[in-house]
């Protein structure tokens, strides 16, 4: 697929206002609102444009696989710090940057947006635009980039972005405390405050798991002063993969109540927000800041709760989304976000509906 086959199919598209349905491998086809109009296979425009190793930058096509980018990566020992989910293993980068995601190691690393240098894109006139660039430090116009990441297509139809890259951590270690919820969110607090290799965390089923990355004599100073139970590498690896992926316990047995009408939710919460008392399984990630909860609550109920709190709720999988994935938008919010799509798909023939009904 060349870049000239995207453009003229945006541009009939556009010319006979046809929506287009934007797809890589569809691992991410269950989130967000289900999306109209013609498929645009993106799984033929592949390739890694470039990799500076040195300088820990690379760009990739959008239809590039996750696994692939991964794989290139592993021969100069580094990774994608935001550790991105590729559900089933699959996915591609530009559904990666569209959905927005990141992994179990956001709360120390940051997410996909803060590694996202640079994108080109067709916009709603099938015109070619380049954003950000391939340098740690870009200040040249917009940061329209970043306003990409999250967008689930709406805007344009992403061709290559440029991301920074990591070392592999020098030492890893996983510990385990066995605490209540409202234990372990205290805990987590007071680490966070002080300087500890803290990489990633998660809590579920009474069971605090720690992950520390860092120089060797790092990790094992930490461990010394935080304590807890040592989980094995192998063990441990494959815990953490399985909560990146969405394929561990926890996930599966969501999955299984979303079959029964329950729904999954994801919530963003300050890290100093208390246990919240909902009916259900959580999950907890990012040091309190990432809330995983399955339950048959209503929807309004929920995120009334949720905001209380001083957070919000994304609708991640259910059956029933009639009550909206993400969180409604305010008017002024929605008057912004209406212009932005009128700017980039004049013709709204990018994902409509995909992040909110009218979008």
């Amino acid at each position: 697929m060349q870049l000239s086959d995207l453009r003229e199919r945006v541009r009939a598209a556009a010319a006979s206002q046809t929506p287009l349905q934007v797809r890589g491998q569809g691992s991410k086809a269950f989130y967000g609102q289900q999306a109209g109009g013609e498929l645009l296979d993106m799984r033929g425009f592949t390739g890694i444009s470039s990799y500076e190793p040195s300088e820990l930058v690379v760009s990739v096509k959008a239809g590039t696989p996750i696994a692939e980018l991964e794989a290139l990566l592993a021969t100069q020992n580094q990774h994608l710090g935001f550790e991105p989910p590729r559900f089933g293993g699959g996915g591609t980068v530009g559904g990666m940057v569209a959905a927005g995601l990141s992994g179990p190691a956001r709360v120390s690393m940051g997410s996909l947006r803060d590694h996202l240098l640079g994108v080109a894109m067709l916009n709603g006139r099938a015109e070619a635009l380049n954003f950000g660039g391939t340098v740690m430090k870009n200040v040249a116009g917009y940061d329209v980039s970043r306003v990409l990441a999250g967008s689930m297509g709406v805007l344009g139809l992403i061709l290559e972005v440029s991301l920074k890259v990591l070392p592999r951590p020098v030492a890893m270690a996983t510990l385990r405390f066995d605490l209540r919820q409202d234990l372990a969110l205290q805990q987590l607090n007071r680490w966070g405050g002080l300087p500890l290799p803290i990489h990633a965390s998660a809590w579920w089923d009474g069971a605090l798991v720690l992950r520390l990355a860092g120089a060797e004599a790092a990790v094992r100073a930490a461990h010394a002063q935080l304590g807890g139970e040592v989980i094995p590498e192998a063990m441990a690896a494959a815990f953490w993969q399985g909560l990146r992926d969405h394929s561990d316990e926890f996930f599966q047995g969501a999955e299984r109540a979303v079959q029964g009408g329950a729904k999954l939710w994801r919530l963003s919460l300050p890290s100093t927000a208390p246990e919240l008392k909902l009916p259900g399984e959580q999950l907890i990630e990012w040091g309190g800041a990432q809330r995983w909860v399955t339950t048959p609550l209503p929807a309004a109920q929920l995120r009334e709760a949720v905001a209380a709190a001083g957070g919000h709720a994304t609708l991640f999988r259910s059956l029933d989304k009639s009550a909206g994935v993400f969180t409604p938008l305010s008017a002024p919010l929605l008057r912004i976000h209406r212009e932005l799509k009128k700017s980039f798909d004049p013709q709204g023939i990018f994902n409509p509906g995909r992040l909110y009904p009218d979008l």
